[in-house]
């Protein structure tokens, strides 16, 4: 039969609107998919709805003879349709009717250890529920849903659950760890996360070695690698048992009007994870997830490093991110780098962190040519703005009773394993509630280097912390501050530039200036010397106020 769902295929051009967002800039252009209007349905492979029976075979096999007829698409009808693993092909559009619930198992044994990635490095995981290797013109599209059953596969911390919620956990079964405070699904996922580098895949090491643990190998849900010109457009991504989608070593990819979501808790239940890949563009889409949001990221330390493929030519605009640990991320696995990033007119609503720039020494790897502008956040639980090279895997906003030491200051020699971030520009933010208006901490032997931040209003409970930052200019800045000393903090810090800042009355203390400081020019700005304090040794000439 034919039904028209074939996509035109040609290239996203960026019109005069997007263009003047950032003038004088040259904007990627994203090619896009097209496809044969040749349609099949699931149904004619004799898959069964109601959510009882397995229709692995059937999906699968629609997809491939398909792809061998040379492409179409393949229709998931409306109902609920239990399904085990999915490989999509070449020239295939996977279309969700709407009303289609595509619900995959939570029978681990349906999802063999493989080959593949994690954070970058090579690694043995369960296998994706939908999973594309080298492919090129695929797309997932339509109205419907694609559960992955995430919550059979993840483990739960019990300070994230209420009472009634770990009661319920407990009684679905699974096993509790040793100190009671973490739920695993199974014996084997608790071994797991006791092992030595569980899943990598090192010298000596096989799949078959990964088998005792295998439980605790959660899959991504949707993982595409080395795929050109792919569209994901339309259908909700939810209950991922890791991340939700990873484009790995992609380029030419749409992700279009999806809606993406995990329960806040969901550990590793990251939005979208960029990774190494080029030419994409992310719109009109909706996150509300358990870890990061929309994130960049391009392998970790040295296998990233060889790797050697950045992130780059990347559009970001028209999203909204609620709950997430980041809306707007990069790292901190960037060790092949990331540049060309151009994002904009989106919305961050009770994130942790609303634009959240993290690495770490050991990756390496360089982060240059950030845009940002156009960003609208409420109620971020700490930053607002983060840039921090001290990046340790725990959650952005301290818990309640946790006691956090902030990270022993020493120089080390720059290596290949020193990250650089440099060359960031930040424009038009409002924020109506945040733990700290802008943080940035940089290394000794390598500072955050060359942050523009201009035309931003920020309400939060403290002001500027800029530590070991090189060339930091902040202009037209409003801030409404809740703690009254002082608004802004300046340590070991070179080249700072602050122009035309405001902030809430009655501040007895507006500077701190710290340790190793020099340049800092205040300008266009009600302050005088009387409102600076000086520690850490810090001379009274790092200072200018005009």
């Amino acid at each position: 039969m034919k039904k028209v769902i074939a996509l035109s295929a040609g290239l996203v051009v960026m019109g005069m609107a997007a263009m003047a967002q950032f003038p004088g800039m040259s904007l990627p252009r994203v090619k896009q998919v097209g496809f044969k209007a040749d349609t099949i349905k699931i149904t004619d492979y004799k898959a069964v709805a109601y959510g009882l029976t397995l229709n692995t075979e059937a999906i699968n096999k629609a997809i491939s003879d398909m792809s061998e007829k040379g492409g179409g698409v393949v229709v998931i009808p409306a109902g609920t349709w239990l399904t085990g693993p999915i490989e999509l092909k070449s020239n295939i559009n996977l279309h969700l009717d709407r009303n289609s619930v595509l619900q995959f198992s939570k029978d681990f044994n349906q999802y063999p250890i493989v080959e593949g990635y994690y954070e970058g490095q090579a690694a043995g995981r369960c296998k994706s529920p939908i999973s594309g290797k080298d492919l090129q013109n695929v797309a997932i599209t339509g109205y419907g849903i694609i559960d992955g059953n995430g919550d059979a596969w993840r483990m739960v911390k019990k300070d994230k659950l209420n009472e009634t919620q770990w009661a319920d956990k407990i009684a679905s079964g699974g096993v509790l760890s040793a100190d009671n405070k973490i739920w695993y699904p199974s014996e084997k996922s608790l071994k797991g996360s006791t092992a030595d580098h569980p899943g990598v895949l090192s010298p000596g090491r096989t799949i078959k070695d990964f088998e005792v643990y295998k439980d605790y190998l959660r899959p991504n849900m949707v993982v595409l690698y080395n795929c050109k010109q792919v569209l994901l457009e339309g259908v909700t991504f939810q209950n991922s048992p890791a991340w939700n989608l990873h484009p790995f070593l992609c380029s030419n990819l749409t992700l279009r009007n999806v809606t993406v979501k995990n329960p806040w808790y969901a550990q590793n239940g990251d939005g979208i994870d960029l990774e190494s890949s080029t030419n994409t563009l992310i719109e009109n889409s909706v996150f509300d997830v358990g870890d990061d949001g929309i994130c960049i990221k391009s392998g970790r330390d040295e296998a990233g490093r060889k790797l050697g493929k950045p992130t780059e030519n990347v559009i970001v605009r028209n999203c909204t991110v609620y709950h997430a640990h980041g809306g707007f991320v990069i790292g901190s696995e960037m060790s092949g780098g990331a540049r060309n990033i151009f994002v904009y007119n989106c919305s961050f609503l009770g994130t942790d962190v609303g634009l959240r720039f993290k690495t770490a020494r050991g990756r390496g790897g360089v982060v240059q040519n950030i845009y940002v502008t156009n960003i609208n956040m409420k109620d971020i639980g700490a930053e607002a703005i983060l840039f921090d090279m001290y990046y340790e895997a725990k959650d952005p906003v301290v818990l309640a009773g946790e006691n956090r030491v902030p990270p022993k200051i020493v120089t080390l020699p720059v290596t290949e394993a020193t990250p650089q971030f440099k060359d960031f520009h930040v424009s038009n933010i409002v924020c109506n509630g945040a733990g700290t208006a802008i943080f940035i901490r940089g290394l000794p032997e390598m500072n955050v280097l060359g942050a523009y931040l201009d035309n931003m209003t920020i309400k939060a409970k403290k002001g500027i912390v800029c530590t070991e930052a090189t060339g930091v200019y902040i202009r037209g800045l409003h801030l409404v501050t809740d703690e009254p000393n002082p608004v802004v903090s300046i340590d070991n810090s070179q080249s700072v530039d602050l122009e035309n800042v405001t902030y809430s009355g009655g501040k007895k203390l507006l500077f701190n200036i710290s340790g190793n400081t020099s340049d800092v020019t205040v300008s266009d700005t009600k302050a005088s010397m009387a409102d600076v304090t000086f520690t850490n040794g810090a001379a009274k000439s790092a200072i200018a106020i005009k």
